[in-house]
C-alpha cells in the first residue's frame, strides 16, 4: 500500500481523519452561530462567523469539500440553532456560502499561495454578494411573502450586508488559515 493503513471497514486512515476534521469544522461553525450573532445595520441581518470554519475546510480539503461542509452545516444549523429561518434560511445559506466557497476554493486550488488565497477570498466575497441579488429577488417573496418590489428596493442593503459579512470572514480566515492548516493537513 501507499503508506496509508486501513481500518476494519476498509476506509483509509487519511479519509477517516479528513472526515473527522470536517465534522469538527461543522461543529465549530454551529457553535460559532450559537454564541456569536451580531445585529447589523438592519433588524433582520445579523453577522455570524459560521463561514470561517467552512472556508478553512475549503482551503484545506478543496472546493467540493467546502461545498459539502456548507450543505451539512446549513442543514444542521437550520434545524437547531437557526431553526427560526426554516427552509428559507437553509436554502439562502447554501446559496450564499456555497457560492463563496466554490469560487474561493477553485481559485486557491490552482496555486496554494497567499496571493491566490487573497484573490480567491475577494472573488468569493464578490460572487456571494452578486448571487444573493437574484436569490433574494426570486426566493424571498416566495418564502416571506414580501412584495418583489420591496426586495428590489433593498438590493443596496443586500449587497452591503453580504460584502460586509464575507469581508470580515475573509479577513479572519486569511489570518487563521496558516496557523490551523498544519493541524488540518496532519
Amino acid at each position: 500500500m501507499n503508506g496509508v493503513s486501513k481500518n476494519q471497514n476498509g476506509m483509509s486512515q487519511s479519509k477517516a481523519s479528513k472526515l473527522a476534521k470536517m465534522g469538527m469544522l461543522v461543529a465549530i461553525s454551529i457553535v460559532l452561530v450559537y454564541f456569536i450573532h451580531i445585529p447589523t445595520f438592519t433588524t433582520f441581518y445579523e453577522y455570524d462567523p459560521a463561514d470561517i470554519p467552512i472556508l478553512l475546510g475549503t482551503f484545506a480539503f478543496g472546493p467540493w469539500a467546502g461545498l459539502l461542509l456548507t450543505v451539512v452545516t446549513s442543514l444542521i444549523q437550520g434545524v437547531t440553532v437557526s431553526a427560526a429561518g426554516g427552509v428559507y434560511g437553509i436554502l439562502m445559506h447554501i446559496i450564499a456560502t456555497g457560492t463563496f466557497v466554490l469560487v474561493a476554493g477553485l481559485i486557491y486550488k490552482k496555486e496554494k499561495s497567499r496571493r491566490r488565497a487573497i484573490i480567491g477570498l475577494v472573488c468569493g466575497a464578490v460572487a456571494m454578494a452578486v448571487i444573493m441579488i437574484p436569490a433574494n429577488v426570486l426566493i424571498t417573496p416566495y418564502f416571506l411573502g414580501a412584495p418583489r418590489s420591496a426586495v428590489v428596493a433593498m438590493i443596496p442593503i443586500i449587497i452591503g450586508f453580504n460584502l460586509m459579512k464575507a469581508g470580515i470572514n475573509s479577513i479572519l480566515t486569511f489570518l487563521l488559515y496558516k496557523r490551523i492548516s498544519r493541524f488540518l493537513h496532519r
